[in-house]
């Protein structure tokens, strides 16, 4: 019903949708990137007291540190900081070392899962609907991106599905949005720092991303799963460190 609702409408009118009809049961997901400060934008001017959930994954930059500052004092928001699983996150490191991301792609994945996916899946089961600044131009792998659907009952958001780049640009320009530090240094998407790199003129978009990889789904699983034989694979590894910590 809610989906019916909200599907058709812009974006300042479906965040309002969802602010008014879920209340804190709402939050707007964000790694604070170009696309996510829009969307926290027009979620503050609607009410200055929404969630905001962001992944502190533990290798982030010093930068988004100083954005999430800037944030709390441009929107007075409270952000709220998703943290892995201190367990968890012990027994991966332990077991195959802090920097295993770059062995292979099942094991970036494994990273990512422990230190986002579940993190924020475990945060996510106390809200019924969540906005995300994903847009369908950004990659092949996001050009099916609806602005509504439902998740296991609950509601994700896109607003900015069907924007283009150029259109985040001038809203941010217009508005006066605070911009990650990084964007400065050449970053056009940003993760985690060691996984993260500055891009070249006539680079994809997220071409910055785990650049050590030549093939693949360069996502970290929040937004889409990887593919089947990563998938098993990466079964197989979770099933070890959670046998691990009740070891």
């Amino acid at each position: 019903m809610h989906v019916d609702r909200i599907y058709g409408l812009g974006p300042e009118e479906s965040l309002a949708y969802a602010i008014q009809h879920f209340r804190d049961r709402f939050a707007v997901v964000t790694s604070f990137q170009s696309e996510g400060m829009v969307v926290l934008d027009m979620a503050a001017k609607i009410s200055a007291s929404v969630r905001v959930f962001t992944l502190d994954t533990g290798r982030l930059p010093e930068e988004t540190y100083e954005i999430i500052e800037t944030v709390r004092g441009r929107y007075g928001v409270r952000v709220e900081l998703v943290s892995p699983d201190p367990a968890e996150l012990e027994a991966m490191v332990t077991r195959h070392g802090p920097n295993l991301f770059y062995e292979s792609l099942p094991y970036r994945n494994l990273c990512c899962l422990m230190r986002k996916v579940r993190p924020l899946e475990r945060k996510l089961a106390g809200v019924d609907a969540w906005a995300v600044g994903l847009r369908r131009s950004q990659t092949e792998s996001r050009d099916a991106v609806a602005t509504v659907t439902e998740v296991d009952g609950r509601l994700k958001l896109s607003p900015l599905a069907n924007w283009t780049s150029k259109q985040v640009e001038e809203y941010t320009r217009k508005y006066d949005i605070p911009q990650h530090p990084l964007y400065a240094r050449g970053y056009t998407s940003i993760g985690c720092a060691p996984c993260t790199r500055a891009t070249a003129p006539g680079e994809a978009e997220r071409a910055g991303r785990w650049w050590w990889e030549h093939d693949g789904l360069k996502e970290c699983g929040i937004h889409f799963t990887p593919d089947g034989r990563v998938q098993r694979t990466l079964d197989v590894l979770v099933r070890e460190i959670v046998q691990t910590q009740h070891a």
